[in-house]
């Protein structure tokens, strides 16, 4: 009765849902693709009963955790077939990249019954495994029903979503418990997952196993040494981070202006190259716009050709470019730390390298977090001013800042084994 009530509602919201798509669809073309795939239309041909082997990756950061366990996935499972689903146009971009000769990317289907009956009737997946954090009751009761078992692998559950779901666990609850496994990240995921009724494992962190590109990481380093200063980046941030960094570079320009001795612009940057590379690409023209706005010059990515463009601040609007980043920075500030956004994944810079500084907020990945700071991996600071100047401290910082990056390459290695641990789980849910 509490499902039919909800899958009511979903199926009333339909129409909410396709305005919202025309609306992204005005700034991210991607939202703009095979919009019908997602009330369960698809152009392609039925593939055969059981063919497919199926990863749900809504966006991008649950994307980039699924490449290591396809890449191993594909390595046991000799000519396996992909289905790859996404909720957002970022991660479908990301997506296709993992793409081979017979693999099929579609869009999750929204969740009302008539949508997930005909993707699980048109596709008949051998398994369906969902990255990380994605549970839709009517999703999970259709594969229950129809004999595809479902899996929640890098499962993450952190305090804050625990409290929510609850609120809703009349509804959680049956979804949880009907899935064939759960992988979790952490023993504290674990807890907070069984106590919604699911049976986890603990199985590790997938994204540990995730190797940056070398020849981003050459070229990032090359170009950091060609750049004549330290640079520091702001990593992957989210609304409202970008212009506490603003107003900081304003104070310095301010000083400049005061101190004739120095020219204004060694004074603006404090001697450090300042970069901003945002979380979602819809916001690139924004965040420049905003960077201008406040008297800066920027310089684009897209813009480079063989070497960065001298600017105030430099601007990452580029996908897939992370390690190209963290190659080129000295240090770098943990985007959505500074604003209470739960924090975004310090792995990969730790895979890279790169000394972190974050900021008071990341419950999304709050053990990850304390690990790479009890390894010397990070630091953290109470505030955005606060953690510039332990940025600064460290570009001057030589010896400091080599023993933090080789205790970050350290605390990437040893963390790594999760994807061998969830192939092999998936190839005995097969057998």
């Amino acid at each position: 009765m509490v499902r039919t009530l909800y899958s009511f509602c979903m199926w009333l919201a339909q129409p909410l849902l396709r305005r919202k798509l025309v609306r992204r669809g005005r700034d991210e073309a991607g939202y703009r693709v095979a919009p019908e795939e997602r009330f369960g239309s698809y152009a392609m041909p039925a593939p055969p009963p059981y063919s497919l082997i199926w990863v749900h990756a809504v966006s991008l950061g649950e994307t980039r955790a699924a490449a290591p366990l396809i890449a191993r996935l594909r390595e046991r499972l000799p000519g396996m077939r992909l289905l790859l689903t996404h909720g957002t146009a970022t991660g479908r971009a990301e997506g296709a990249a993992l793409l081979r000769e017979g693999d099929i990317q579609v869009w999750q289907p929204w969740d009302t019954q008539a949508a997930v009956r005909c993707f699980i009737t048109h596709f008949r997946p051998r398994i369906g495994i969902l990255m990380e954090t994605e549970i839709w009751p009517n999703l999970v009761a259709g594969c229950a029903a129809m004999g595809v078992p479902l899996v929640l692998a890098n499962a993450r559950l952190s305090e804050k979503s625990l409290r929510h779901t609850q609120r809703l666990a009349w509804l959680a609850r049956p979804a949880y418990r009907a899935l064939a496994a759960v992988w979790a990240q952490t023993a504290a995921d674990a807890q907070r997952l069984a106590s919604l009724g699911a049976k986890p494992e603990v199985f590790g962190n997938i994204k540990f196993d995730a190797s940056p590109s070398a020849a981003q990481l050459a070229q990032g380093r090359g170009w950091r040494r060609a750049a004549g200063r330290p640079v520091v980046m702001l990593a992957s941030s989210r609304e409202g981070e970008e212009l506490m960094l603003l107003q900081a570079l304003q104070q310095f320009k301010a000083v400049a202006l005061e101190n004739k001795a120095q020219s204004a612009s060694d004074l603006l940057a404090n001697g450090i190259q300042w970069l901003i590379v945002p979380r979602h690409p819809q916001r690139f023209d924004e965040v420049a716009d905003l960077v201008m706005a406040q008297g800066l010059s920027v310089s684009r990515r897209s813009a480079w050709g063989d070497m960065p463009v001298p600017a105030d601040v430099w601007l990452g609007d580029s996908l897939g470019e992370m390690a190209l980043y963290y190659g080129l920075s000295e240090v770098a500030l943990l985007g959505g730390s500074f604003a209470p956004l739960g924090g975004q994944n310090l792995i990969e810079a730790a895979a890279c390298g790169c000394p972190v500084v974050m900021g008071p907020h990341t419950f999304n990945f709050l053990e990850a977090a304390e690990l790479a700071l009890s390894a010397g991996a990070a630091r953290r600071e109470g505030s955005l001013p606060d953690a510039l100047s332990a940025a600064q401290g460290l570009v001057q910082d030589d010896a400091g800042r080599a023993k933090m990056a080789a205790a970050a390459t350290r605390f990437a290695a040893a963390h790594r084994g999760a994807t061998e641990k969830t192939a092999a789980a998936v190839l005995a849910l097969l057998h």
